[in-house]
């Protein structure tokens, strides 16, 4: 157990320890079946849960592809438990890109380096330091807390939430809110004045793979039902389509919120524009004005001279809430009747009113550690495993609470290279947690 440095709780000196030994271990996911190190990770965090009088279960329906589940008891067991969960696997890395090793958790600069320090690493660790500390002084929750660290995230969540939710509903049951990932950390509006991002909203997921069939022939002969070239133009029209902008309840809160703190005008005739005085969070918050369709991988064909008799595509297609069912009847008059669609992954929009008792305990708990705090609503341009968690009835929040320099492009190190986090942010979200949870 780590010792309190003068004037830290133990759990602000332990996060910096667990997010770095979580880092340590590589849980890169590849998008298969296999999931190195997911395995190792789910035993060191039951192992840590277990130190400190925690039983927990490791569940898998792929060999090692795991995901520990556990139930603390809080002071009134008859209300509905809060989910919190977050994911052990972590996109690989290439470690030649990276100014420090990317799985060697290093501290460099005030910050916690590493492949998860962003993506997410650091909420896992910050709750873990957090029900440690707890469970030590034996402070429980006002009601049950459900926690949830999950396998394969990175990949849609098909041997994490999702086999969870599927098989093992139960576990999750009577739960009726979960706080999780990409959301609870600063903006910087002014010196004195931080916008705290709490994601309550998720554009939907459709990754599809696109099929044109034709004629096969010899490559020197005049071919007019040619795959490759219908499915080029049909890649083309879905590549070039551009869609209106729809302001969905959260985007349109946002919007309102940020404009009133810059003190600027908020032009509906043209909010792209308003966006992009954002700064660094301009291309997040870009991508949640409109449902978009982004063509990424082609392939048709073996040899210079043989026309095949099929090609295909795949696209990474994202819905905003409310939109799914116009979206795919616009897709489809994109593609025209030559070109075939299927799913890839096909995973939900959810979106949740920035109200109640939660919403409240995030506010006041910023408050008590950032005076020039305010918590804001915001839509996520990419998923998370709320989406699995909403079928049961779950209202799932963003809320990895971390107050930021200024100056550090947060946003924009998901999924890229030199993922850090400031140790600062880290004893920040863990003094904001233990707060939020005395409030739940």
């Amino acid at each position: 157990m780590a010792e309190p440095e003068q004037g830290l709780s133990t759990a602000e000196v332990e996060v910096v320890d667990l997010c770095r030994e979580l880092i340590r271990i590589d849980t890169s996911n590849y998008g298969d079946h296999s999931g190195p190190g997911e395995r190792e990770a789910a035993e060191y965090v039951a192992g840590k849960l277990d130190e400190v009088g925690v039983e927990s279960r490791i569940y898998e329906k792929h060999p090692g592809r795991s995901n520990v589940v556990t139930r603390i008891e809080g002071e009134d067991s008859s209300r509905p438990p809060l989910l919190v969960h977050g994911h052990l696997d972590v996109v690989p890395a290439a470690a030649e890109d990276w100014t420090h090793h990317p799985f060697a958790g290093e501290v460099a600069d005030d910050c916690v380096w590493g492949r998860g320090a962003v993506d997410m690493k650091n909420m896992d660790a910050m709750v873990l330091a957090v029900l440690r500390q707890r469970m030590r002084e034996g402070r429980r929750p006002p009601r049950d807390i459900v926690l949830a660290y999950l396998a394969d995230e990175e990949a849609a969540g098909t041997w994490g939430a999702r086999y969870l939710v599927a098989e093992h509903p139960e576990l999750f049951a009577d739960c009726d809110a979960a706080i999780s990932e990409v959301g609870g950390f600063s903006f910087t509006v002014k010196d004195n004045r931080r916008l705290y991002l709490v994601e309550t909203a998720e554009k939907g997921i459709a990754w599809m793979k696109l099929t044109a069939r034709g004629t096969a022939g010899h490559g020197s002969m005049v071919n007019d039902d040619n795959a490759v070239t219908e499915l080029a133009a049909a890649v083309a029209r879905l590549g070039e389509y551009r869609a209106p902008v729809r302001l969905t309840p959260t985007v349109r809160t946002f919007l309102e919120e940020i404009c009133e703190e810059f003190g600027i005008a908020f032009d509906e005739s043209d909010v792209d524009a308003t966006v992009a005085r954002l700064g660094p969070i301009a291309s997040m918050i870009g991508a949640t004005l409109r449902n978009t369709l982004n063509p990424t991988v082609l392939d048709g064909g073996y040899k210079a001279n043989v026309i095949p008799g099929e090609a295909s595509a795949q696209v990474d297609g994202r819905f905003l809430p409310g939109t799914e069912e116009e979206y795919f009847e616009q897709i489809d008059r994109l593609l025209g009747p030559k070109v075939d669609r299927e799913f890839i992954a096909h995973l939900p929009a959810v979106e949740t009113p920035f109200e109640g008792g939660l919403v409240h305990a995030m506010q006041a708990s910023l408050l008590a550690e950032d005076p020039g705090a305010k918590a804001v609503p915001y839509c996520l341009s990419g998923g998370t495993d709320a989406k699995s968690f909403a079928k049961l009835g779950v209202r799932n929040f963003g809320f990895s609470p971390l107050k930021l320099p200024p100056e550090l492009d947060f946003s924009g190190m998901f999924h890229g290279v030199d993922e850090r986090v400031p140790v600062d942010g880290l004893r920040f979200g863990v003094r904001v947690l233990d707060r939020f949870i005395d409030m739940i």
